[in-house]
Protein backbone atom coordinates (compact mmCIF):
# COMPACT_ATOMS: atom_id res chain seq x y z
CA UNK A 1 0.00 0.00 0.00
CA UNK A 2 1.36 3.19 -1.29
CA UNK A 3 2.00 6.06 2.14
CA UNK A 4 -0.01 9.09 2.23
CA UNK A 5 3.31 11.13 0.68
CA UNK A 6 3.35 9.33 -2.38
CA UNK A 7 -0.02 9.49 -2.63
CA UNK A 8 0.07 13.04 -2.46
CA UNK A 9 3.77 13.31 -4.92
CA UNK A 10 1.06 11.18 -7.45
CA UNK A 11 -1.60 13.82 -7.44
CA UNK A 12 0.69 17.06 -7.44
CA UNK A 13 2.18 15.59 -10.42
CA UNK A 14 -1.06 15.00 -12.41
CA UNK A 15 -2.46 17.66 -15.11
CA UNK A 16 -5.40 19.03 -14.12
CA UNK A 17 -7.46 16.77 -16.67
CA UNK A 18 -6.37 13.80 -14.53
CA UNK A 19 -7.26 15.66 -11.38
CA UNK A 20 -10.58 15.81 -12.74
CA UNK A 21 -10.99 12.45 -13.60
CA UNK A 22 -9.45 11.17 -10.18
CA UNK A 23 -12.30 13.08 -8.37
CA UNK A 24 -15.26 12.06 -10.47
CA UNK A 25 -14.09 8.30 -10.03
CA UNK A 26 -13.77 8.64 -6.32
CA UNK A 27 -16.87 10.49 -5.99
CA UNK A 28 -18.35 7.90 -8.28
CA UNK A 29 -16.70 4.68 -6.19
CA UNK A 30 -17.16 6.35 -2.77
CA UNK A 31 -20.66 7.66 -3.13
CA UNK A 32 -19.75 11.30 -1.88
CA UNK A 33 -19.48 14.43 -3.53
CA UNK A 34 -16.14 16.87 -3.76
CA UNK A 35 -16.21 20.35 -3.31
CA UNK A 36 -14.94 22.74 -6.19
CA UNK A 37 -11.38 22.30 -7.64
CA UNK A 38 -9.23 25.16 -6.95
CA UNK A 39 -7.94 26.07 -10.70
CA UNK A 40 -4.08 27.50 -10.66
CA UNK A 41 -2.99 30.17 -13.53
CA UNK A 42 -6.96 31.66 -14.00
CA UNK A 43 -8.23 29.23 -16.14
CA UNK A 44 -11.96 27.82 -15.67
CA UNK A 45 -12.86 24.52 -15.61
CA UNK A 46 -15.93 23.48 -18.26
CA UNK A 47 -18.88 24.41 -16.50
CA UNK A 48 -17.25 26.29 -14.44
CA UNK A 49 -19.22 29.89 -15.21
CA UNK A 50 -22.02 28.42 -14.57
CA UNK A 51 -21.29 26.98 -11.10
CA UNK A 52 -19.69 30.09 -9.94
CA UNK A 53 -22.88 32.28 -11.38
CA UNK A 54 -25.06 29.51 -9.34
CA UNK A 55 -23.12 30.93 -6.44
CA UNK A 56 -24.42 34.39 -5.82
CA UNK A 57 -22.41 36.55 -3.63
CA UNK A 58 -23.69 37.75 -0.37
CA UNK A 59 -21.16 39.16 1.34
CA UNK A 60 -19.13 42.68 -0.10
CA UNK A 61 -15.92 44.40 0.81
CA UNK A 62 -16.22 47.99 -0.33
CA UNK A 63 -12.78 48.92 -1.94
CA UNK A 64 -12.00 52.74 -2.23
CA UNK A 65 -9.37 52.79 -5.51
CA UNK A 66 -9.16 56.47 -6.30
CA UNK A 67 -9.83 59.74 -4.01
CA UNK A 68 -9.92 62.03 -7.37
CA UNK A 69 -9.77 65.52 -6.74
CA UNK A 70 -12.38 66.06 -3.65
CA UNK A 71 -10.18 64.41 -0.62
CA UNK A 72 -12.14 65.97 2.44
CA UNK A 73 -15.28 65.27 0.92
CA UNK A 74 -14.03 61.66 0.74
CA UNK A 75 -12.60 61.49 4.25
CA UNK A 76 -15.95 62.81 5.21
CA UNK A 77 -18.35 59.97 3.65
CA UNK A 78 -15.52 57.52 4.89
CA UNK A 79 -16.03 58.41 8.46
CA UNK A 80 -19.29 58.44 8.39
CA UNK A 81 -19.28 55.00 7.20
CA UNK A 82 -16.53 53.69 9.47
CA UNK A 83 -17.27 55.58 12.66
CA UNK A 84 -13.65 56.02 12.21
CA UNK A 85 -11.63 59.05 13.43
CA UNK A 86 -10.24 62.16 11.37
CA UNK A 87 -6.61 60.83 11.72
CA UNK A 88 -8.21 57.13 10.92
CA UNK A 89 -10.21 58.00 8.43
CA UNK A 90 -7.87 60.16 6.67
CA UNK A 91 -5.28 56.95 6.53
CA UNK A 92 -7.84 55.02 5.06
CA UNK A 93 -8.36 57.61 2.46
CA UNK A 94 -4.44 58.51 1.70
CA UNK A 95 -4.11 54.29 1.53
CA UNK A 96 -5.65 53.40 -1.41
CA UNK A 97 -6.58 50.89 -2.66
CA UNK A 98 -8.15 50.17 0.58
CA UNK A 99 -11.22 48.47 2.13
CA UNK A 100 -13.77 50.95 3.53
CA UNK A 101 -16.01 48.22 4.48
CA UNK A 102 -15.81 44.66 4.76
CA UNK A 103 -18.39 41.57 4.47
CA UNK A 104 -21.57 43.89 4.55
CA UNK A 105 -24.43 42.47 2.31
CA UNK A 106 -25.01 44.17 -1.12
CA UNK A 107 -27.59 46.73 0.06
CA UNK A 108 -25.05 48.39 2.62
CA UNK A 109 -22.00 47.76 0.00
CA UNK A 110 -23.73 49.41 -2.92
CA UNK A 111 -25.57 51.93 -0.66
CA UNK A 112 -21.79 52.82 0.38
CA UNK A 113 -20.27 52.86 -3.15
CA UNK A 114 -22.92 55.30 -4.27
CA UNK A 115 -21.81 57.86 -0.94
CA UNK A 116 -18.46 57.41 -1.92
CA UNK A 117 -18.71 57.93 -5.75
CA UNK A 118 -21.02 61.34 -4.81
CA UNK A 119 -18.06 62.74 -2.85
CA UNK A 120 -15.89 62.13 -6.21
CA UNK A 121 -14.13 58.84 -5.80
CA UNK A 122 -13.71 55.76 -7.35
CA UNK A 123 -15.10 52.02 -5.59
CA UNK A 124 -15.23 48.77 -6.86
CA UNK A 125 -17.54 46.19 -4.73
CA UNK A 126 -15.73 43.05 -4.48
Amino acid sequence: MATQTEVVDFIKNLKLSEVQNLIKTLEDELGVEASAPVVMGGAMPAGGAAAEAAEEQTEFNVVLKEVGDKKLAVIKVVRALTQLGLKDAKAVVDGCPSNVRESVDKETAEAAKADLEAAGATVELK
